[in-house]
């Protein structure tokens, strides 16, 4: 008995030795235990990176489109769309698969033309990616801010912000009707803040698609925002009953003595027929396209028509362009004022310094005395005086 104790011993210190011995494998190779029939495997020391030493930066630019000398560009209205240009940049050794996405901040996911997109961008190489907002016509006036993020496998992810600032409108009115009978409506604009005056008269008796009336007036817009603009628009007329007709009076003025361009835009139709006709007044008084008024029509009608624009700049330009329809046409017309000319007094012979001015005109020459208190009409009565010598 005592001698089976002394093997049992022996054999238990030999195993204990056994499993604190180097194998002598390396690592990640295969052994197979003799005495159990077991196979296993040793594991290595750290794990490959799956980049394969393949590291770099995602960047991100944004930006708004249009020239770089354009002011207030990144402003806009309810309702209208201003477009950005998203750059990304892999500056890694090879190709990447990245994720670019939108994170919208205090803007609704709604206003953005896309939230999230695939790229595929070369190594050393940028993409570009259109981005459109459009603030909802319940937008609120205000600036407004985001971000645009790009991620991929083996890069530093990269962001950009961005801000944009709504203005709201302080006249707006819309009108829709369609069906059969009759309708009438009138409509008188008068804003001094904006040298503008906009009158509509429409009677129709018969059957209409949809007869659409848009205006908004902006007082200070800026940026590319119209300080007004009239759309209108008539899908489909007919005269049902014999006397039925379409018969509409519209007319718009922008005053120069009031700063505006001096233009002035009058229509008028009597038909028995209109397929179709998209209309749009628009007026620019400031901001990047300040000074410019813009009528622009495409109709086909069958009855009357008629087209009377000018544009009347004290000392500087008077333009008139009449048309007058009588049959069935279809017609494409675009009228386009500008006035840009410097509100200061022109030179004469050379010599701006010693050219007279409003508050202390020249003996020699006679000359409207100014009783103006406003630059506008300051700026008039200096223009008059240049016109008569």
């Amino acid at each position: 008995m005592k001698r089976q104790m002394i093997i049992i011993f022996i054999l238990t210190a030999a195993l204990a030795q056994a499993t604190v011995e180097d194998s002598g494998m390396a690592p990640g190779e295969v052994s197979t235990d003799l005495r159990t029939g077991f196979t296993s495997t040793s594991l290595p020391t750290f794990l490959p990176s799956p980049c394969s030493g393949d590291f770099g930066d995602l960047t991100v630019s944004i930006g708004i489109t249009g020239p770089e000398s354009e002011p207030d560009k990144s402003y806009t209205t309810p309702g209208k769309p201003l477009d950005f240009m998203v750059t990304i940049n892999n500056d890694g050794n090879t190709l990447v698969e990245a994720q670019v996405s939108v994170n919208p901040k205090v803007c609704p996911f709604e206003w953005f033309s896309w939230t999230s997109t695939p790229v595929t961008i070369p190594a050393g190489a940028s993409r570009y990616l259109s981005l459109q907002i459009s603030p909802d016509t319940n937008a609120v006036a205000g600036e407004y801010n985001f971000a645009v993020e790009a991620s991929a496998k083996c890069r530093s992810s990269g962001q950009r912000d961005a801000k944009f600032k709504v203005q709201s409108f302080d006249y707006a009115s819309e009108t829709s009707v369609s069906g059969s009978g009759q309708f009438q409506i009138d409509k008188d604009l008068r804003s001094m803040n904006s040298g503008i005056k906009s009158t509509k008269s429409v009677l129709f008796s018969g059957s209409v698609d949809a007869l659409v009336k848009n205006e908004y007036l902006v007082d200070k817009a800026l940026g590319k925002n119209a300080n007004f603009q009239e759309q209108d628009a008539v899908d489909n007329y007919n005269a049902v009953s014999l006397g039925d007709s379409l018969v509409g009076t519209e007319s718009f003025k922008s005053s120069a003595v009031f700063g505006g361009v001096g233009a002035k835009v009058r229509e008028s139709y009597d038909v028995s027929q209109m397929e179709f006709k998209d209309q749009d007044f628009t007026l620019h008084q400031t901001g990047s396209l300040k000074k410019t008024a813009e009528f622009k029509t495409a109709d086909n009608f069958t009855g009357y028509y008629l087209i009377d624009a000018k544009q009347v700049v004290p000392g500087q330009k008077n333009l008139k362009e009449f048309e007058e329809y009588f049959g069935s046409f279809e017609i494409n017309r675009r009228i386009l004022f500008r006035d840009a000319a410097k509100s200061s007094s022109p030179c004469r012979d050379g010599d701006c310094l010693k050219a007279p001015t409003i508050n202390a005109p020249a003996i020699s020459s006679p000359s409207f005395t100014s009783p103006c208190m406003s630059s506008s009409c300051s700026d008039f009565v200096d223009r008059l005086n240049s016109f008569g010598k």
